[in-house]
């Protein structure tokens, strides 16, 4: 009956730590997935606030605007400053430590970002408000594909 009860413990733990490190695995991803969407967030929000471009500007290209319709690979912003736009440049990559743990040596380890895709959807809601859902989705290391959503609400006056 002891050796049961211990089995099942330890069935029940070694399935708590698989669990934990699937988790852990994914906390880059994710991380990078809310980082990506809110930078493209703030870059709509900031262009739009520095009158870098006008309020009718800020729809899809279906809608007359000049965001990308549909979701397009994370690439760097072009020069416009804008995310999803048809100046964008080539795809977005991140630097990390390479074995000595330092950033900024010769062993740094460049990470291009094709797993992940971004989508600015812009609904008008009226003449003057517009919805902007930025979503950014990737794939994770065992094939489960995820998403993150941030979602705000612009409007044509200052």
């Amino acid at each position: 009956m002891a050796s049961l009860v211990l089995t099942i413990g330890l069935l029940t733990l070694a399935y708590g730590y698989g669990q934990g490190l699937q988790l852990v695995s994914t906390t880059q991803e994710e991380a990078i997935a809310r980082q990506k969407a809110r930078e493209a967030m703030e870059a709509v929000l900031t262009a739009r606030n520095d009158q870098a471009i006008t309020f009718p500007q800020i729809a899809n290209v279906s809608q007359g605007g000049i965001f990308l319709d549909g979701f397009t690979p994370l690439t760097t912003f072009g020069a416009d400053g804008l995310p999803n736009t048809a100046d964008d440049g080539p795809a977005e990559q991140i630097i990390e430590p390479g074995p000595d743990g330092i950033l900024g040596t010769s062993d740094d380890v460049t990470l291009t970002l094709n797993q992940f895709q971004r989508q600015i959807a812009i609904t008008s809601l009226s003449p003057t408000l517009r919805q902007v859902v930025v979503t950014v989705e990737y794939t994770t290391g065992r094939g489960v594909t995820r998403s993150v959503t941030l979602e705000t609400y612009v409007s044509a006056y200052s």
